[in-house]
């Protein structure tokens, strides 16, 4: 329980984000992940994120730990019922998982099998009180569990989201906290100046905000995101440096290095690092640091 050790002794914490395959071939994912085993104190396995069908995050976690590395595993309002949400987290407890994660997930409109239901039986809150429930010692059911697992949780928090006010982010926040949530991690973030209005109502030393660093992949990636993706911002410095250097991958792998160690002067709990496939340019960025 490393990650949950660092967290309870005040220290930084590097989360990394290792995407399950689409498929059964793990040896790609279990490689990435041991290359960086030593400077990663847990990795976050996405649960069919973008709706995109692959191996489930508990499949994934269960994988890596059976390795020696810790996971946190997602679970997602999207997929399942409350019966098999809860069946999850007593499986993920009893194969060594400690971390969990709690999303809503994307609609399947955006995914690959746009055909598929939602299912949405319970919202995050409901998800955060079977959590909190099952720690207990009782299902959703009312019903005594024979043996209760215990769960370093977290959840999500839109720390600069735009159209929406900060108080309001805030209070769902404050909401998930006394359902049981121990750490939030944010969307990817390139400019602190982006959450400065949450920052100056939530005090990032007791409450555990764990920034997303996404790396960036091109110039193009970054112009996309900057005009499309409403709740992260690109400032326009960061895109003309990476336009003007004449090694655009190494420049955005610079970027994601320095962000991690500016993210922890700050005094942030951690930070999450995700590579949306490039998981390979992990020891890269860690050892910039």
């Amino acid at each position: 329980m490393q990650l949950k050790r660092k967290f309870d002794a005040g220290e930084f914490a590097v989360l990394a984000e290792m995407e399950p395959p689409k498929g059964v071939d793990v040896s790609t994912m279990v490689t990435h992940a041991k290359r960086v085993k030593g400077d990663v104190d847990a990795f976050v396995v996405p649960e069919m994120s973008n709706a995109v069908m692959r191996m489930s995050s508990l499949g994934g976690a269960v994988i890596l730990q059976s390795k020696g590395m810790e996971t946190v595993i997602q679970l997602n309002c999207r997929d399942r019922n409350r019966i098999a949400l809860q069946a999850d987290l007593l499986a993920a407890f009893g194969c060594g998982i400690t971390n969990v994660m709690a999303v809503t997930g994307e609609d399947p409109s955006y995914g690959d099998h746009f055909q598929a239901r939602s299912v949405y039986d319970i919202d995050l809150l409901g998800l955060l009180g079977a959590i909190k429930g099952l720690q207990e010692g009782k299902d959703m059911a009312g019903i005594e569990l024979s043996g209760a697992p215990e769960f370093l949780v977290g959840s999500t928090v839109n720390a600069g989201a735009k159209g929406k006010s900060t108080e309001l982010v805030i209070e769902e926040m404050n909401k998930e906290i006394e359902a049981g949530v121990q750490f939030f991690i944010s969307p990817p973030l390139f400019d602190l100046s982006a959450i400065e209005p949450f920052t100056k109502r939530v005090d990032i030393r007791k409450t555990k905000i764990i920034p997303t660093v996404l790396l960036l992949k091109s110039l193009g990636m970054a112009r996309y995101i900057m005009r499309n993706v409403n709740d992260v911002y690109v400032p326009d410095s960061l895109v003309n440096r990476i336009q003007k250097s004449p090694d655009k991958v190494r420049e955005c792998t610079l970027i994601a290095a320095e962000l991690v160690s500016i993210l922890k002067k700050q005094g942030f709990s951690g930070v999450h690092i995700a590579t949306l496939g490039w998981e390979h340019k992990l020891p890269e960025i860690l050892e910039r640091i």
